[in-house]
């Protein structure tokens, strides 16, 4: 698990942060049985891999954190794509992702609640809700995912782990 670079007092930041990092944790915990191996796998040609899911999942975190700029949201989604597509390896995408969690907590964390309940840009995206939303849209969106490649490891004839940790 890694941890915020310096600290935070606030109480309301101080939980979107543990909101991020625990994210990242049942991601981390339901998908591990995927290795290296498996980075070429999809269901279908028309599926995205493993290794896409997973660097699409980090381009995510990246592209609410982005989403923190006064502008509000990059909807230029074929440039957002851009590593996503090309991803082989599920390696080099799980790095990506623990660069993103790091990334995404430090950008939360250095701002105040009064900075992040401030209204994002109206807009198709989010528009108008407080940037503190774009924590729960992180979760809603890895939650997602996390359950695809669940699929994809069943799939394997692997089991994942309980995301929440051992039962």
């Amino acid at each position: 698990m890694s941890t915020l670079s310096t600290p935070v007092a606030d109480p309301t930041v101080a939980a979107l942060l543990a909101e991020i990092q625990v994210t990242t944790d049942f991601f981390n915990r339901s998908t591990d049985c995927l290795t290296e191996e498996h980075s070429g796998f999809a269901p279908s040609p028309e599926l995205m891999t493993v290794a896409q899911q997973v660097a699409h999942v980090a381009r995510t975190y990246d592209w609410f954190v982005e989403a923190l700029r006064p502008e509000g949201f990059d909807l230029d989604f074929e440039k957002l794509e851009v590593g996503v597509k090309t991803a082989t390896s599920l390696n080099e995408a799980r790095a990506w992702l623990e660069r993103a969690n790091q990334q995404a907590k430090d950008a939360f964390g250095s701002r105040t609640a009064e900075e992040l309940a401030q209204p994002l840009p109206e807009g198709p995206v989010m528009g108008g809700q407080p940037r503190t939303a774009l924590v729960g849209a992180l979760v809603d969106h890895t939650a997602h995912h996390r359950g695809v490649l669940t699929v994809y490891s069943r799939l394997q004839g692997l089991t994942p782990k309980m995301p929440y940790g051992d039962m």
